[in-house]
Parts: structure tokens; sequence; C-alpha cells
């Protein structure tokens, strides 16, 4: 027996790589050829995060074009301080809207914006328009308020549009932590641009309790501002300025946020 022992030939498992039969270093070789897709999924990932980057930059560079101030931090914190100096520098509320309005505009081509209101928005009654809008929005602006998706809204006539935006927590509210800022430098000028310059109303309905837009309807005419529930909404909680007004004021119930 120890005879047999001897010149028995070791395992498998005992035998060094180069060894290893045929079918074995082809499962090996084939679970190496996958490993090079994790990069390039990664690769492809990362993309989204380089045009967020790119899209923050130029609207942060036209920002701070019409204020004349920028912020020493970079990146996200950076634009929403230039977008408080914004508010800070105007001297009212229309102001602030004017100035934003402008930057909006300074972000496309001045023929586009008139080729798209000539041509595209009175197709089939604005539905076009709006049901492109949408998608545009959802797609290119997650960089500034966070995860969008396309939803239906239901028209005055009844009818239901494919043109709505729902936003589940708008990052630009949250950062700022204002009111006054969501109002003045996001709703109001958006609304006017979108209607005066693309041709297709909007309104947009942000939910101040969880920070999210709740609606972006395109194709719905904003309120009037006397039936604006959102130029009523008291300061946040949160809003570093109104913590200042209630130190300085000793008025805990704020009832309206002042600069909305």
């Amino acid at each position: 027996m120890k005879a047999l022992a001897a010149v028995r030939p070791r395992s498998i498992c005992s035998l060094p790589p180069q060894s290893l039969p045929k079918s074995q270093n082809l499962r090996s070789q084939r679970f190496r050829i996958k490993e090079p897709q994790s990069e390039i999924q990664a690769k492809q990932e990362k993309k989204g995060g380089v045009m967020d980057e790119v899209f923050l930059n130029l609207f942060r560079k036209k920002m701070v074009e019409e204020v004349g101030w920028d912020s020493g931090k970079p990146g996200y914190d950076g634009l929403i301080e230039v977008a408080n100096r914004l508010m800070l520098k105007s001297p009212t509320n229309s102001h602030t809207k004017e100035a934003a309005v402008r930057i909006l505009r300074s972000l496309f081509p001045p023929m586009l914006l008139q080729l798209y209101k000539l041509l595209i928005a009175p197709i089939q009654g604005g539905k076009v328009a709006a049901i492109m809008v949408a998608r545009v929005t959802a797609i290119t602006c997650e960089w500034l308020m966070g995860p969008c998706t396309v939803n239906s809204v239901d028209l005055p006539d009844g009818t239901s549009w494919n043109s709505g935006v729902f936003v589940e927590k708008c990052k630009y509210l949250e950062q700022s932590k204002c009111v006054g800022i969501c109002v003045n430098t996001c709703k109001l000028p958006t609304q006017a641009f979108m209607k005066d310059y693309m041709g297709v109303p909007l309104v947009m309905e942000p939910n101040f309790s969880d920070y999210s837009c709740q609606q972006f309807k395109f194709g719905i005419l904003p309120p009037l501002p006397e039936d604006d529930a959102t130029l009523k909404e008291p300061c946040l909680d949160i809003c570093p300025n109104a913590t200042r007004r209630r130190e300085f004021t000793r008025n805990i119930n704020v009832q309206q946020c002042p600069k909305a």
C-alpha cells in the first residue's frame, strides 16, 4: 500500500496554475475578460457627472456675470452663495426676477428662442412644445434640482398632457434654505422666461414642507400674483436670513417671507 501511495499522482487542487486543465484555464480567461466591462460601465456613468459639471459651470458663469461677484466656494455651494448675493444686490424682488430672466436668456442662442416660439409653440395648441420642454427639463436639469420624472398634468379644459415634471426633492431649495431665493431666482423668472421667450406657459408649485417641487406644469398659465399661495409662504425655520431677522426683531412668528 505504501508503494501505491508513493506513485499515486497528486490531486488536481495541488497542481500548479500552469498545469490546470484547458477547460479550467478557458473559464478563468473568460472571467478575466469580463472585468474591463465594469470599467466601461463606470466611465459611462461618469459621463453624466461630467455633463452636470458643464451645466453647473455655465450657469454659474452667467450668474456671476449678472451679479458682478463670485463666491470663493467651489461647485454647488458657491452657486448658492452667488444666488444669495443676487437677492441681496437687487433693491426689489422685481429687480431680482428681471435679473434671473436675463441669466436664463443668456443660456440660449437668441435665434433659437425666437424660432421655438414662432415655429414650435403654436403646434397643436402648444401641446408639442410643452411636452418637448418637459422632457428636456427632466433630462438636463437634474444637476440643479435633483432626480426628475416626466408625468401627466390635467389642463383646465379637461384634457391631459405628458407635460409635467416632478422633482423628488429640490436640491436648489434645500441648499438655499430660503423661500425668497426659490421664488425670485427660480419660480417666477422661469415662469416668465418660458412664456415670454419660448411661448410655453408654465406654473411651478414648490412644496416648502419637504423641499420638493411638487410639479412643473408646462402648458398651464400661472395664477395671478394675488392668487398665488406660494407668495404668501412664511419664512422657513432653517432659513439663516429668517433666523437673523427673528433675533433682530425678537419676533418668532414671521407670517410671510419678506423676500417672497
